[in-house]
């Protein structure tokens, strides 16, 4: 089998990866494109990127070779520049996507690329509003585990290795498949997992059944003898996949449903993740023993629930990724399952004005299911300014319903006050998928 970056040579839109030597990400701090910044690295490629701020995905790429600017800007593009790679999150009117036409320089999305992988592969996608990252890291330690050697690309760091990218040389490619402006319609699956169809992406969907019609679309990618496996149980999915004929395995409902899972990672959307994987298991053919005892042995991924450690007078940190509505209920219940004799403060960092206004009353309802809440700032991320919502907003309508609700702005100022104000009693979460897991660092004593 020729390997994945070998096979890119030829088919990426007709572009000579032999003799591209210099490639450019633009977003290269972006979970997914600094992931192809590491394979375009392992080709040896000169890799250079920009992103508009420090993070620890740039500083990692920093240590294995790669030049990042910090900031979008014209200069950023130099004349040796064969191939620009950019995120989807970033602006037609950024300032290196306009340098870079100016240039002639050829231009993919992320998204293509993927597509351009997953069209000359034994392509395994993973797609779903929530749990999409832990069921890919899920499959690929599974197949790892299993010598079945995998490319993976994932939307976070696997805990073995610390990597979003998993260079392989079998046939498998397994990718976490995003939703976002329909990016993984690019994709062409022979198995495709959908976890659940939710409403979120509302700064670009139109409603749920805008959602569901992607979805739809997306199922009509897979290829012909593949096979979807997904929840029915989930309404959403059962109409995305209306008129599919592809052959649906319901994950709810098959001979694992009832086996106990031992696993690290608590809470039942885990489980059911876990089951997931356990069918893909059973369709390709492999060891189901072997899958289980790798899946009990999976700790999770960066920002997924994620243990930090402790504070000076005994309270357990963790952080999480979870910035929907569902997704904090699911962590909350997850926490409370693993920790049920323990106090639970929430710190939450809404991201996006659009989400936050959209969801306001779900935001209300899962947030006063903890102990205790800190409500910071609205993450903007891709949105501007929207003075209409805020964060101190979202933090008075949820100390309505729990009056343990602080609004506290500085991230400093919220370590100061957990300090003082937790102990061998607390569990204290981070919560959002902006920049609240810097308050970690102020919180987490140092042994």
């Amino acid at each position: 089998m020729v390997p994945l970056q070998e096979k890119l040579l030829t088919y990426m839109n007709n572009i000579n990866l032999e003799k591209i030597k210099h490639v450019h990400f633009i977003g290269i701090g972006g979970i997914g494109v600094s992931a192809v910044a590491r394979m375009m690295l392992e080709k040896g490629k000169k890799v250079t990127g920009s992103d508009a701020s420090e993070s620890r995905i740039t500083g990692e790429l920093l240590k294995i070779g790669a030049e990042v600017f910090i900031g979008h800007h014209t200069e950023n593009i130099s004349s040796d520049i064969d191939l620009a790679i950019y995120s989807i999150a970033v602006s037609p009117e950024n300032p290196e996507m306009i340098e870079a036409k100016r240039r002639g320089i050829e231009i993919i999305s992320y998204p293509e690329f993927l597509g351009v992988i997953s069209k000359n592969y034994f392509t395994i996608a993973v797609a779903g509003t929530h749990g999409k990252t832990t069921t890919t890291a899920m499959v690929a330690k599974t197949l790892i585990d299993n010598n079945n050697d995998p490319t993976v690309i994932v939307g976070s760091l696997l805990s073995s290795g610390g990597s979003n990218f998993v260079s392989g040389n079998s046939k498998y490619f397994v990718v976490e498949a995003c939703e976002y402006r329909r990016s993984f319609l690019n994709i062409n699956p022979r198995i495709l997992i959908i976890t659940n169809i939710d409403n979120d992406h509302l700064d670009y969907y139109k409603d749920t059944n805008d959602i569901i019609s992607a979805f739809h679309e997306f199922a009509g990618n897979v290829s012909e003898g593949g096979c979807i496996i997904a929840d029915l149980n989930d309404k959403n999915i059962t109409k995305a996949l209306e008129g599919i004929k592809t052959k649906i395995i319901d994950f709810s409902k098959p001979k694992y449903e009832t086996l106990k899972l031992n696993l690290k990672v608590p809470g039942e959307h885990n489980r059911k993740n876990a089951r997931a994987v356990l069918v893909l298991v059973d369709v390709l053919g492999f060891d189901t023993d072997k899958a289980v005892k790798s899946l009990e042995n999976f700790s999770g991924t960066w920002r997924r629930f994620e243990y930090k450690g402790k504070t000076e007078n005994g309270a357990i940190i963790y952080d999480d990724y979870a910035h929907h509505p569902t997704e904090i209920k699911a962590t909350i219940l997850g926490a409370r399952e693993k920790f049920p004799d323990k106090k639970l403060t929430i710190i939450f960092q809404p991201h996006l004005y659009s989400r936050t206004k959209l969801l306001f009353n779900d935001f209300i309802s899962v947030l006063s299911l903890a102990d205790r809440v800190i409500v910071t700032d609205i993450y903007a991320a891709r949105e501007p300014n929207d003075n209409s919502i805020t964060g101190k907003m979202l933090s008075d309508a949820v100390k309505v319903k729990n009056k343990n609700t602080l609004y506290i702005s500085d991230f400093n100022e919220i370590a100061s006050y957990l300090n003082k104000n937790s102990n061998n009693e607390d569990v204290l979460i981070t919560m959002g998928a902006g920049d609240v897991y810097k308050v970690c660092g102020a919180l987490v004593k140092v042994e």
